[in-house]
């Protein structure tokens, strides 16, 4: 059987080895998932609620396991793992508050003899092929709602994140779900290839936009659902009338939480020019104050960056940065010593004829633009293929609000960043991909509606 090697990218060192799947036991599992879905779905709802209650309390029992399990397999400094965990648990919440409400069947009219229904009946089998960067994050805005909602799941965990989507199975098995109702695929892309090619009724996927794009081909002309939760070049706006110390400290912590490995990091800041010089000042202040370190370790805030090929990236626009006149104020290489380590980077005197302002970065690495008011800042920030996120401090609400309104992003943000709530959908715009997740919509988007015309004879 193929073994899949699990690095620590903070030392290098080999973890452990892990049977891995492919074509033929995909196939396999696929076939086992669609078999216990019905089975699943006939399944009480109560019941179903239980057993992701069940799971709840599993992870807060063994909170600490899961998150230095992630640390190691991921460089995520362990007090985010820790936050992280922490964070699924009000998803976790609202999904089950919330559930039985987007369930129920709705009589939409009755009059004469006539009745019409909407009925929220589950996809099926629901392939998720998900991310290393936030596994359980974005792994349970896919698999608690397709479960609770009596799907099947076949979970591909990112190869960079296979002893936590292990470790996923596990807890929900323990507490009921059934082995073939939830079913993890252990591998690389060529495994996500034969996921794709089984008969499933939804794909979601969460990675990179090259990837996304390759999905769509392959699942288009088949119809199966089909939902991408893609890059982001996310910007924010500082205008001349906001605390130049407060937009500082959150904006970097923004772009560098997560060692910048996020999709709504701020890789884009635009500073009104009455403020540039005093917010600058503040920012570099609180990215000195990042520690780099073992992410172990209590105190570290930047850690290393999980995939060694995005080191090349960083490198590629620090270089393409400095050859277009950008002025690097910190960081700016890598770091010595075993593992993927890059220096937190901060540029200024930058423009959007640099990759650092156009192509998504994913490291802690950020660009500041200077700009002369709110009408050049609001080009800036829609100059993109992407549209995640964007936000603009001001203390002023009605500025704010006419602002973003006039930008393209799926989620937008006043005096605040880099924010995920249960209670609102997650989506995207142009290359950030299509679909969503969270809020009841996101429960819904792992249901059809089955119309029934129903008259008295």
């Amino acid at each position: 059987m193929n073994q899949l090697a699990i690095h620590n990218p903070a030392t290098g060192a080999l973890i452990t080895q892990v049977p891995a799947d492919n074509a033929a036991s995909v196939a396999a599992k696929a076939a086992q998932a669609r078999a216990a879905q019905p089975g699943w779905l006939a399944t009480p709802l109560a019941e179903r609620k239980a057993c992701i209650t069940r799971f709840r309390a599993a992870v807060v029992a063994q909170l600490e396991l899961l998150a230095a399990t992630m640390t190691r397999e991921t460089g995520k400094p362990i007090k985010m793992s820790r936050n992280e965990l922490n964070g699924l648990l009000g998803r976790i919440d609202f999904f089950l508050k919330e559930v039985d409400a987007q369930l129920v069947l709705e009589t939409v009219f009755s009059e004469g003899g006539m009745t019409e229904q909407i009925q929220h009946t589950p996809l099926g089998v629901v392939a998720n092929i998900s991310a290393w960067n936030y596994p359980w994050f974005v792994g349970g805005n896919v698999f608690i709602p397709a479960l609770l909602t009596g799907n099947a799941v076949l979970y591909k965990p990112s190869e960079y994140a296979t002893l936590t989507g292990l470790a996923m199975a596990r807890l929900l098995h323990e507490a009921g779900v059934p082995q073939d109702v939830f079913i993890a695929l252990v591998g690389d892309g060529e495994v996500g290839a034969a996921l794709q090619a089984q008969k499933i009724d939804g794909l979601f996927f969460t990675g990179s936009y090259g990837t996304g794009v390759k999905i769509a081909q392959a699942l288009g002309p088949r119809m199966v659902k089909l939902q991408l939760e893609l890059g982001g070049k996310d910007p924010s706006y500082v205008c001349e009338d906001a605390y130049p110390k407060v937009a500082a400290e959150s904006l970097a912590d923004g772009a560098m939480y997560n060692t910048g490995q996020s999709c709504c990091s701020v890789e884009r800041i635009y500073v009104h020019e009455k403020i540039h010089d005093a917010f600058v000042a503040a920012f570099m202040d609180t990215v000195h104050g990042f520690k780099v370190g073992d992410p172990m370790s209590e105190d570290t805030y930047i850690g290393a960056i999980t995939r060694a090929p995005q080191l090349d990236v960083l490198d590629a626009q620090v270089a393409d940065a400095l050859a277009k006149g950008a002025t690097l104020l910190t960081g700016g290489k890598r770091l010595p010593g075993p593992g993927n380590w890059y220096a937190p980077t901060v540029f200024t005197n930058v423009s959007h004829s640099m990759e650092l302002m156009r192509e998504e970065s994913f490291g802690p690495i950020v660009g500041i633009q200077k700009v002369s008011g709110d009408a050049q800042a609001v080009q800036l920030m829609n100059d993109t293929r992407y549209g995640l996120t964007a936000g603009v401090f001001t203390p002023d609400e009605a500025r704010a609000r006419t602002l973003l309104a006039q930008v393209s992003a799926g989620s937008v943000y006043w005096n605040c960043c880099d924010r995920v709530s249960p209670r609102l959908p997650w989506s995207g715009h142009g290359d950030s991909g299509v679909g969503l997740t969270l809020s009841t919509y996101g429960i819904q988007t792992f249901t059809r509606p089955k119309a029934w015309h129903l008259r008295q004879a």
